[in-house]
């Protein structure tokens, strides 16, 4: 084989084992991220970057309480009156395979996800009502909120359930400024992509999220 030839194939050999590389990493481990919605303020500003831990989402562990999770958009974001079941409160995904799979996930081509917090766990009975949380019909002490937020449930949507084995309940600490939860229903474990490790930006805001 002619030596440059050789050469030029060493170096595209070396570089598509780095491209897949980092994508496992990615998909596997951990990747960074820019936040660019205001539905998590004042936990999160816009244009803060965030490295986010993607280990839950390969060991297949639920998420605690209090966790700021990221999660693809759901195939549909809002119920009308005759849509909405609130025995089976649970986010609709399009099933997605093969390429159309590895597209989706592994490039993140075309994909919007949502970060947002984890209010309830499974089997716990959430209700929304007099513009705040309760979970088993105990109010939920939210420290991260703005004085003044409250919480209700504009027009239909999910506001009276339990949640359904591995999915979590989870909404933006901006609750006035958020697409969540409480209009799509809630998360299965299969979707959520990573919970939110550390802020890298700005650098004076350096260091875990809560």
């Amino acid at each position: 084989m002619n030596p440059k030839v050789k050469n030029i194939l060493e170096w595209v050999y070396c570089i598509v084992i780095a491209v897949v590389l980092a994508l496992l990493f990615r998909y596997f481990i951990g990747t960074p991220t820019i936040v660019k919605q205001i539905s998590m303020y004042p936990t999160l500003e816009q244009n803060q970057r965030l490295w986010l831990n993607r280990w839950g989402r390969t060991t297949k562990t639920l998420p605690e309480r209090g966790k700021i999770i990221t999660f693809e958009e759901p195939a549909k974001i809002s119920y009308t009156s005759s849509e909405i079941d609130l025995s089976n409160p649970v986010a609709k995904y399009e099933k997605k395979t093969g390429l159309k799979w590895f597209v989706n996930n592994f490039l993140e081509i075309g994909k919007k996800s949502y970060i947002k917090r984890v209010i309830a766990l499974p089997g716990e009975h959430v209700q929304i009502k007099d513009g705040k949380v309760y979970i088993n019909e105990k109010e939920l002490e939210e420290p991260y909120l703005q004085e003044g937020i409250v919480t209700d449930v504009t027009g239909v949507g999910f506001d009276d359930f339990v949640v359904p084995e591995n999915c979590v309940f989870a909404m933006g600490d901006n609750r006035n400024h958020s697409t969540d939860c409480r209009s799509f229903g809630c998360i299965p474990l299969e979707e959520i992509e990573s919970t939110v490790a550390i802020r890298i930006w700005p650098l004076d805001k350096w260091g875990k999220v809560e």
